[in-house]
């Protein structure tokens, strides 16, 4: 296989290599579309299914994905950075703690400025707006779909740039994980809309588009891999600080809502040991 450059020329050159440039390009753009297929698929539940899901069932699935989000944080983002930084010695900790910080700040901070309404919430938040209860439920899965889209978008601009810790297997093995939770997501979305009125078709394309931002996001990423690859542990920890935010700010809340129960934990703990055992199987 012929070492990772970048062209210039556009979208689709940003990614070639020296040899079979075109197979490895298909390979990347398919790869950062794997976790939209996985919103996609979920928010396709609603055309097969009459009734939203069971509040127990949903719960679980909001556990799992929290616990594969958790794992993928670590594993794909926080370790592959605190490697590349070991030169600075015992400061080495320091770009994976600014860059989670930035993650942090920055979902912070759309939280506020994007109109948005959480599941099982009647409150919307972020400021006043005459927006649909619909479309601020889609607003807000795709506001924290973005950094899912970025942690992507890093890895994959890592393997770019011809860095050897970031191979195209760990890349794919965080698109896969990501798309496992997202499934439940798109199902989350999508039948809830169903259940309040919406057309089937029209709850199915709100469900799968919350979920285009994800490609989006990784994509401009990507294309802006001669900036990112100086500031690679930086942003690795920025991506994983915006997921652990969503997972601590929305999902384990959602999770946890209703009659105590064990199989939140039982599934937080699947999906973070089969994300676990994925990234170092593939990676």
């Amino acid at each position: 296989m012929g070492k990772w450059h970048l062209l210039s020329a556009g979208i689709y050159d940003t990614v070639f290599i020296e040899e079979g440039g075109i197979m490895m390009n298909t390979e990347i753009l398919g790869g950062i579309m794997i976790p939209f297929a996985g919103t996609f698929l979920g928010a396709a539940c609603v055309l097969f299914m009459k009734n939203k899901l069971n509040e127990m069932v949903q719960r679980v699935l909001l556990a799992f994905a929290s616990g594969v989000m958790v794992a993928a944080s670590i594993w794909s983002l926080i370790i592959p950075a605190l490697d590349k930084a070991e030169d600075m010695g015992k400061l080495s900790f320091m770009p994976a703690v600014v860059g989670f910080w930035l993650g942090i700040g920055f979902l912070l901070i759309l939280d506020n400025v994007i109109p948005h309404l959480h599941m099982n919430s009647e409150k919307a938040e972020g400021p006043k707006s005459n927006l649909k209860k619909t479309t601020m439920m889609a607003l807000a899965v795709a506001l924290h779909n973005i950094p899912e889209g970025m942690a992507v978008g890093v890895v994959y601009a890592g393997c770019v740039s011809g860095d050897g810790e970031m191979t195209i297997m760990g890349a794919l093995a965080l698109s896969i994980g990501i798309a496992i939770q997202n499934f439940p997501e798109g199902a989350i979305v999508s039948l809830p809309l169903c259940a309040e009125g919406m057309k089937k078709k029209k709850a199915f394309l709100f469900g799968a588009m919350s979920g285009i931002v994800e490609p989006l996001a990784a994509l401009f990423t990507i294309m802006a891999a001669d900036l990112i690859v100086p500031a690679l542990p930086y942003l690795l920890c920025f991506a994983a600080g915006a997921m652990i935010y969503v997972v601590v700010e929305d999902l384990i809340p959602e999770m946890s809502q209703g009659k105590h129960t064990n199989l939140t934990t039982i599934f937080f703990s699947l999906g973070f040991t089969g994300m676990m055992i994925l990234d170092v199987a593939l990676g």
